[in-house]
């Protein structure tokens, strides 16, 4: 098979990560495909907030579960890295250009070994005064949304296989 169909066929959500750290050149190589993923009349006004400091993501975990009314245990499955995707607030095509980002994200990673989940609580969170003051910290200009999140690590469990909708997909026919 086709090894990039192969690894569009195989990538799976990873909901529990090791301890094991995500290198620093696995991480650079990752991040560096979301730029070049489309982007709504190559405006390329994204940002890709790379954090691999595990108080950081654990705190960051703490103040989102509490704003978005999961807890203070909320743990993002535990990553040991995450990847925050952002666009100007008044982008049109900021949600669209974040999510084609994040999928070159998800694959690249899967192409390393290295398990992924999309997280996306931070867009209805980010506008929280105490979770904005940690994305400030971090470096996420103030006039940006928060689109979605790469959590990445390595998998604790392998994947279950997918109960995907084969219904889902119509080819249309002429008469």
């Amino acid at each position: 098979m086709n090894p990039v169909i192969e690894n569009l066929l195989t990538r799976r959500s990873i909901r529990g990560f090791t301890h094991r750290p995500v290198a620093k050149e696995d991480l650079q190589t990752i991040v560096n495909t979301a730029i070049y993923a489309p982007s709504g009349m190559n405006r390329q006004t994204w940002q890709f907030t790379v954090i691999d400091h595990l108080p950081t993501i654990e705190h960051l975990a703490k103040v989102v579960g509490k704003a978005d009314n999961r807890g203070e245990d909320y743990d993002f499955y535990k990553p040991t890295a995450v990847i925050i995707a952002t666009n100007h607030r008044e982008s049109r095509h900021g949600c669209a250009d974040c999510s084609c980002a994040l999928q070159n994200i998800f694959l690249a990673a899967h192409s390393l070994g290295i398990g992924s989940v999309w997280i996306n609580q931070l867009n209805a969170t980010c506008d929280n005064p105490e979770v904005r003051d940690l994305l400030t910290k971090v470096g996420i200009p103030t006039d940006h949304v928060v689109y979605g999140m790469a959590a990445l690590g390595y998998a604790a469990l392998p994947p279950k296989e997918p109960n995907k909708n084969t219904q889902a997909i119509c080819f249309y026919q002429p008469k």
